[in-house]
């Protein structure tokens, strides 16, 4: 192992109060992998469920969905699925048994052990933004393109925070990278500044395939030993409505082969690309999914898959996407119904249609992150970091998402709700009676350090105290401490040898063109 590599940050302790150590910017919570202790809302009664259930079945059996995947239309055709062209119908009960071999709770195990995540039960873990072309802070103050530069300091805040559990897509997409060879550069970066759970874009054989090597090498794995478990995944969307494109299909047959997991989300907008209600808008997910998600299962049964549902509603006045909205909610908490009758983990997402770090941003990105919550979710893709619909990334948006992500893990923290004696604190409540307070008794002494959540980017003073310390807004105190994160960050310790096989392996792949491209 490299000696001169700093250890991966570990921190002890209850809620967000464990004491500040040496090179440590902010206090955050341990990691951890938070489990939802609350019973989801589930808006559906049963008869609800089968409704959608029966509508999703009907559009598979009589409408069918366009697979534009050739592999895929031979596999159909072997089922015996009815197969017209690209056009391929199946029965419910062929799709039923398909999706019954899912596993309803895997593991996915990235370079660093400690850092293995259970995707399942009752598991609730957050990845970083993914995928935007565009990035905005407050130093540049506008939207720019992406760069690499912009992308490798959003993957050192997705390692830097312990409530980011693992490493999305690119950040921020690096424009300034030519495509052939973009995937090559950012995972690259990925694998030295993260020691996450990683994603592959399926885009393209050779990018999956390059990915997968990556991971491989990264891990230090043997070709049988990164087989025979995941380590990795890929999220795909269809083409809503009732499409699954080329390339995306690819990549999940590639990587379900090889034993990786697959995620199927389904970017499906009410008024748009699915019917206005949102019943029929998850009726329509709910059928993409399954069907992608019944093929992976023929071709390699008990793959680890997950549903995942990206449904909102578009503003009918400009057509563009809305995201935290009451429709998008309520189909988020649906979806969480249907994966629970499927015996599927679910994904969804923390969402906003804002366009810079704002009230607005925080408001519909709370929103989407907690019917994440109330549905039962598993995975929460985008719940750090994302604005204007996807369109830009934001470092200060990363930073203040954390300080809400931080307070749902607090907030499912069994010793809010604990019962015993000490808890009920009658004896406490003796003590002080109708006439004291309770600061300086010993009960409140032997637990204030740890009986409340504390924040790192809120500010509780009183507005008096705030204006004497400068009367820093919010997304200010955010960048500053961006600024202090990334200009203290450690890379992960990776083993010297590791390193430079995955720098020769890029170098080799670039010299052999990369990914072909169109232009």
């Amino acid at each position: 192992m490299n000696d001169t590599a700093p250890k991966t940050r570990r921190h002890g302790g209850r809620a967000a109060n464990t004491a500040r150590r040496k090179g440590e910017i902010i206090h955050q919570m341990p990691w951890r992998l938070p489990v939802n202790i609350d019973r989801p809302t589930e808006p559906l009664g049963p008869e609800g469920v089968l409704a959608i259930h029966d509508g999703a079945m009907r559009i598979l059996e009589e409408i069918g969905i366009e697979f534009l995947n050739e592999e895929a239309i031979q596999i159909f055709r072997q089922a015996g699925c009815k197969v017209e062209g690209t056009n391929v119908k199946m029965g419910r009960d062929w799709v039923m048994e398909m999706v019954r071999q899912a596993p309803a709770q895997f593991t996915i195990t990235p370079r660093n052990p400690d850092h293995e995540l259970i995707i399942g039960g009752n598991h609730i873990l957050f990845g970083n933004v993914s995928s935007p072309p565009n990035y905005f802070d407050l130093e540049l103050g506008r939207k720019v393109p992406g760069t690499r530069a912009h992308c490798a300091n959003l993957l050192r805040l997705t390692q830097y925070f312990n409530c980011i559990h693992f490493a999305g897509g690119y950040p921020v997409e690096p424009v300034d990278i030519h495509p052939s060879v973009r995937h090559l550069d950012v995972v690259f970066d990925k694998m030295v500044l993260t020691d996450k759970v990683a994603h592959a874009y399926s885009l393209g054989k050779e990018r999956v395939e390059d990915v997968m090597e990556m991971v491989r090498i990264a891990g230090g794995l043997t070709h049988e030993a990164f087989e025979s478990k995941p380590h990795m995944y890929t999220n795909i969307n269809s083409t809503s409505p009732l499409k699954h494109d080329q390339p995306m299909i690819d990549g999940c047959l590639r990587l379900v082969r090889r034993g990786q997991a697959v995620i199927v989300t389904p970017f499906t907008l009410a008024g748009a690309m699915a019917p206005v209600t949102m019943s029929g808008a998850v009726t329509l997910s709910i059928a993409e999914a399954l069907s992608a998600i019944a093929l992976f299962q023929y071709v390699r049964p008990g793959c680890p898959c997950v549903i995942g549902t990206f449904t909102s509603n578009v503003d009918m006045k400009s057509g563009a996407p809305a995201f935290g909205t009451p429709e998008y909610m309520r189909a988020t908490q649906m979806t969480g119904q249907m994966a629970r009758f499927y015996g599927l983990p679910m994904r969804a997402s923390g969402v906003c249609a804002a366009n810079v770090p704002d009230g607005q941003s925080m408001w519909e990105t709370s929103n989407s992150l907690w019917s994440a919550v109330q549905a039962g979710t598993n995975v929460v893709y985008h719940a750090a970091g994302w604005l204007e619909g996807g369109l830009i990334a934001s470092p200060e948006k990363f930073i203040m998402d954390c300080e809400v992500l931080q307070m749902i893990q607090r907030y499912m923290e069994p010793d809010l709700i604990g019962t015993g004696p000490d808890d009920i604190a009658f004896d406490a409540i003796r003590e002080v009676g109708s006439h004291g307070h309770y600061f300086g008794i010993q009960h409140t002494q032997d637990r204030y350090q740890s009986a409340f959540y504390q924040p790192f980017v809120s500010d509780w003073r009183n507005f008096e105290a705030w204006e004497v310390a400068g009367s820093i807004w919010t997304p200010e105190r955010a960048h500053r401490l961006f600024k202090d994160i990334i200009s203290t960050f450690e890379e992960p310790p990776m083993d010297v040898a590791i390193r430079d096989e995955l720098a020769d392996f890029v170098a080799r792949r670039k010299a052999e063109g990369g990914a072909p491209t169109d232009f």
